[in-house]
């Protein structure tokens, strides 16, 4: 086969017909296991500045991410068009009007065909449901719901702060409004047995949600984490372990899933284990390895093929 998993460009380029790259913009935005709300200690993997750029802090706004970030992508994969993917914390958790805002800001620039948004489940409510849906009407928008797992006991021992019912409903809320549903899985979590994770590719296939991005747990500097790791009670997945857990989860999830991601992409100077995820490339071409191996590819034992599920 020459294609193995739906990947997140042959998707975009069949929508749009040239390349669309994501573009990251850090909106300034928290998260409410970060400011009280829900706790304060944040997820068990995330250090203080989350996962974006640092854009913001540094005192840049969405339109001077934009111009610096539009030429350059361009410059590098030819991409025609943009979505501005909305990244670091929780990015609907602020008020209507601020949302609003900074939603207009990012669209106001020809190249910028949608947006993609990065929020947690319990971070969603009927009115912000609505303004993107607005937004859907000439616009892709994506929902990028952090479920990471659907075992609530490892959401708990995350300190997530949500159970894996918080993140059904956030999927039946939004479901029907012309917006695209993502879901974010880490694999290799604590405690977790490749049973647990496949019982999670289960559950998203069984939900019919839209796209799905795959993250290996890699330890970060600063995080609750790190002190496990130090102290010898969490160990990485390895490379080959890696990349036949993703096989596996790609032979559950249904063949039209637009699979958004193959691994993480951790930034160098903040990362302590596993090295090997720095090389995002080698990872990717490991997987690649393995479907070839097996012969295999995504939605193989899905429900309702005619394989089967396992």
């Amino acid at each position: 086969m020459s294609r193995r998993y739906r990947d997140l460009n042959s998707y975009l380029r069949e929508k749009f017909g040239c390349r669309v790259q994501k573009i990251t913009v850090d909106a300034g935005l928290t998260c409410p296991n970060r400011d009280g709300t829900v706790s304060t200690g944040g997820c068990l993997y995330c250090n203080p500045r989350g996962s974006g750029s640092g854009a913001h802090g540094r005192g840049m706004t969405i339109t001077d991410q934009l111009n610096q970030g539009i030429p350059a992508l361009t410059r590098r994969y030819k991409a025609g068009k943009f979505l501005a993917y909305f990244q670091s914390f929780s990015n609907t958790y602020a008020p209507l009007e601020t949302l609003r805002r900074l939603y207009d800001e990012a669209l106001a620039f020809d190249e910028v065909v949608g947006l993609s948004i990065g929020t947690r489940p319990d971070c969603i409510n009927p009115a912000v449901l609505d303004l993107l849906q607005g937004y859907a009407r000439k616009h892709m928008v994506w929902v990028e719901y952090g479920l990471q797992s659907a075992n609530d006991a490892t959401l708990q021992l995350l300190n997530r702060g949500h159970n894996v019912d918080c993140f059904t409903k956030a999927v039946q809320a939004t479901r029907g409004r012309g917006i695209n549903i993502c879901a974010h899985v880490i694999l290799g979590l604590p405690g977790e047995s490749r049973t647990d994770m496949l019982a999670t590719a289960e559950y998203l296939g069984g939900l019919g949600i839209d796209g799905v991005k795959l993250h290996l747990l890699y330890v970060v500097k600063g995080t609750g984490l790190e002190r496990l790791y130090r102290q010898g009670q969490y160990r990485c997945l390895s490379l080959e372990a890696y990349a036949g857990l993703v096989c596996d989860i790609l032979e559950r999830l249904p063949a039209d899933t637009v699979i958004q991601r193959l691994t993480s992409d951790p930034h160098a100077d903040e990362l302590i284990a596993p090295r090997w995820a720095l090389d995002k490339n080698h990872t990717r071409k490991r997987i690649m390895h393995a479907l070839a191996e097996r012969d295999t590819w995504q939605g193989r034992l899905a429900q309702g093929t005619e394989q089967g599920s396992t």
